[in-house]
């Protein structure tokens, strides 16, 4: 029996993707549907919600407070524009000891963003170690390469310097710690 409780909750650095996923003690990330699943909110002590989507629609629990982004998944959308927004209201949440689910409809494009972009305002993080910080606690992360593009813009406007640069490959701008994987993609 120890053994089994011992490797349950050594999975907590690795959670399923379709669960919560822990980024800082005081945040969240996940897909749209767990974040309307009342369980995995009240089993985590969830205090805000914050929907940035078009498409998932939440179902409002008593003692949560929800806020929404109304952004679709495209390189296109002006995701930079709630960067500060976002972030600010995160640290807001914090700093009341609050714990902030941020997520999207899959949880891995626009609500990862916004976590990468609050990792560097609230934690100094470079891009660099915010993008491989919150991989290490969900791996399928993937944001959008215009939102990479955003991110860029916003580490430089927060630190004046980039530790991530946008690169020319064969599918467009992307950013360099793709740069690789890009190279091999395209060799099959």
């Amino acid at each position: 029996h120890f053994m089994f409780l011992y490797n349950f909750s050594s999975k907590q650095e690795h959670p399923s993707i379709y669960g919560l996923s822990r980024i800082t003690s005081s945040l969240y990330l996940s897909n749209g549907t767990a974040a309307n699943n009342k369980l995995l909110l009240f089993a985590s002590q969830i205090t805000a919600v914050i929907n940035v989507s078009v498409e998932v629609v939440n179902t409002f629990y008593p003692d949560i407070h929800y806020m929404h982004i109304p952004v679709t998944d495209t390189p296109i959308s002006r995701l930079y524009d709630y960067f500060d927004l976002v972030a600010d209201r995160i640290h807001s949440v914090d700093l009341q000891q609050g714990r902030t689910l941020l997520h999207c409809a899959a949880g891995v494009s626009r609500s990862a963003a916004l976590c990468l972009a609050y990792l560097m305002k609230y934690h100094a993080m470079s891009l660099l170690n915010a993008h491989a910080w919150v991989k290490s606690c969900r791996p399928i992360i993937r944001p959008n390469n215009g939102f990479w593009r955003q991110l860029v813009q916003y580490e430089y406007k927060l630190f004046g310097t980039n530790t991530v640069r946008m690169v020319s490959s064969p599918l467009g701008l992307v950013p360099d710690l793709y740069e690789n994987e890009v190279r091999i993609m395209i060799a099959f």
